[in-house]
């Protein structure tokens, strides 16, 4: 898009590009958590406790998903709107 306009856009949409990127690295991990918890679950007994906090912390991390997933719509949506001629 910086392309197109021929000027850098301004810096609020790579901060929003990057948070999003984050946000989707932060699930992934906290998803691995939770299929390693359940797995050494299955064999060693169930501990209710740390299973709990391994998916609270997964829950926690899609809600920063979707929350950084609607301000990089906006901002690519603005970004795209600065691009198109006038």
């Amino acid at each position: 898009m910086e392309r197109l306009c021929s000027s850098p856009l301004h810096e609020n949409i790579s901060a929003a590009l990057d948070k999003h990127l984050e946000s989707i690295h932060v699930v992934q991990a906290r998803r691995k958590d939770e299929i390693v918890n359940a797995s050494s679950r299955q064999r060693h007994g169930p501990p209710r406790c740390q299973d709990e906090r391994v998916v609270l912390a997964l829950a926690v991390a899609l809600r920063a998903l979707c929350l950084a997933t609607r301000k990089v719509r906006t901002v690519l949506w603005c970004a795209f709107q600065m691009t198109l001629p006038k």
